[in-house]
């Protein structure tokens, strides 16, 4: 693998509003679909030995608007399972758990639709990406979502899963994973494009 391009899909409703949006399968806003076709020169030239994309409707927008057009869903690109905490702003679960943060409290569990992950089962499948990339010839690109993207740099830093709360992540914006010297590094990390 050459190097890995990162996608964070378009703004959604949730995504604006700052709810936990897991596994809930919304459209892209009108400015997420601009967001989306404004990542095209990012990937025009086409010459990827890999592209995978996550199963939501908001990633596969992205990627389409995006201009990529062969590419491989891949269940392990979905975003962190919230469980409890599905649809809900940070301020509201502080009103019950005063001073809550993700990356170290973790979620409560949910229902069957949305039971949870822990941070290290979202680290598991984020694994599992970065060894079908390293695995790829050329380069690769992801179509994923703010927190997994975040735990998927953290892994490839060699970081443990919770390190991923160091890499804050817009919507619409692009980041790159590579080598220097054969070590893993991070390229350019939650750029916009102009």
């Amino acid at each position: 693998m050459d190097e890995m391009l990162l996608l964070r899909h378009g703004e959604t409703e949730w995504s604006k509003a700052g709810k936990h949006t897991g596994r809930t399968d919304l459209p892209l806003t009108e400015r997420g679909e601009q967001q989306a076709r404004a990542l095209a020169p990012l990937v025009e030239k086409g010459d990827f030995g890999l592209v995978l994309v996550s199963p939501a409707e908001r990633a596969r927008r992205t990627a389409d608007l995006a201009g990529l057009t062969d590419y491989e869903v891949d269940p392990d690109l979905w975003e962190w399972d919230y469980g409890g905490y599905e649809g809900i702003t940070t301020p509201r679960i502080r009103e019950d758990r005063p001073g809550w943060y993700l990356w170290r409290d973790g979620v409560i569990p949910g229902d069957a639709e949305h039971p949870g992950e822990s941070a290290a089962q979202v680290a598991a499948r984020a694994d599992r990406v970065i060894e079908r990339a390293r695995a790829a010839e050329g380069r690769v690109v992801l179509v994923a979502h703010g927190h997994f993207l975040r735990v998927l740099a953290a892994r490839w830093l060699g970081l443990s899963p919770a390190e991923g709360r160091l890499f804050r992540l817009d919507t619409g914006t692009y980041s790159r994973l590579g080598h220097e010297h054969a070590e893993p590094v991070l390229l350019t990390w939650n750029a916009p494009v102009h």
